[in-house]
């Protein structure tokens, strides 16, 4: 029995040592397919060595894999021009393409990609983080808005974990938060996904784009009810 134990304790090591072989034997598979696409498509702004291309784009070195998901996830990343604003689209990679330029771009140091449980973040806490860091650009219902030269983007496509990468890359002219604590970024991903459909608790939600098309339709309506009251208790002029 006691050899028995020990056979399987020595296959469970042998297996265990085979498969970490295989997973470093395809990280640099993958990494050589990141690197051969890294070349074919983005080298043009940020160098063949990633280290940047002067008036075109910034180096890579060091922006890590977080930075690299971010962008390409979303579609921000390649651009047809570097003078453009990154804006969210579909990407022209596939999932695995961009798993290979993340791999390819994370080699190069930096942050990784974060984790974020928006189940354990707490909506009211949220509402106060977001409204305090981030209302000011993209409104509290995270509906986007504008900044001098550049368009703040709708959150409504937007998820958990676009919001964490997002807190601590700082995309285009966003400043990063990096002061923000794991809770206090699980906290906002949950606020973002609740505005995704936020409960119209006052009934008309107008589009949730602030107060200016709630004070006119307001003002309409309160007008039109005016005009009606008058015409039912006033008197007509005769000649």
């Amino acid at each position: 029995m006691r050899r028995l134990r020990l056979l399987l304790v020595a296959l469970l090591m042998a297996g265990a040592v085979a498969s970490a072989a295989m997973e470093t034997h395809a990280a640099p598979e993958q990494e050589s397919e990141g690197r051969r696409l890294f070349v074919q498509g983005c080298s043009s702004c940020h160098g063949f060595d990633a280290g940047g291309v002067e008036g075109k784009g910034p180096s890579l070195i060091g922006a890590g894999a977080g930075a690299a998901d971010f962008y390409l996830r979303t579609g921000r990343m390649p651009l047809d021009r570097p003078d453009q604003e990154p804006v969210r689209s579909d990407s022209p990679y596939s999932e695995e393409q961009i798993e290979a330029l993340v791999a390819y771009v994370g080699g190069l140091g930096g942050p990784s990609i974060p984790a974020v449980h928006p189940e354990e973040g707490d909506l009211a806490e949220g509402q106060r983080l977001f409204t305090d860091h981030c209302a000011g650009c993209h409104q509290v219902v995270a509906q986007g808005g504008m900044v001098p030269d550049a368009v703040v983007p709708d959150l409504g496509a937007s998820s958990a974990l676009d919001v964490a990468e997002a807190v601590h890359v700082g995309p285009y002219v966003m400043p990063k938060f990096d002061h923000l604590d794991q809770s206090e970024i699980d906290d906002i991903a949950r606020y973002v996904e609740y505005t995704h459909d936020p409960e119209d608790r006052g009934g008309w939600g107008l589009g949730h784009i602030g107060p200016i098309p709630e004070g006119m339709v307001a003002w309409l309506l309160a007008g039109a009810a005016l005009l009606l009251a008058i015409r039912l208790i006033g008197e007509r002029k005769t000649r």
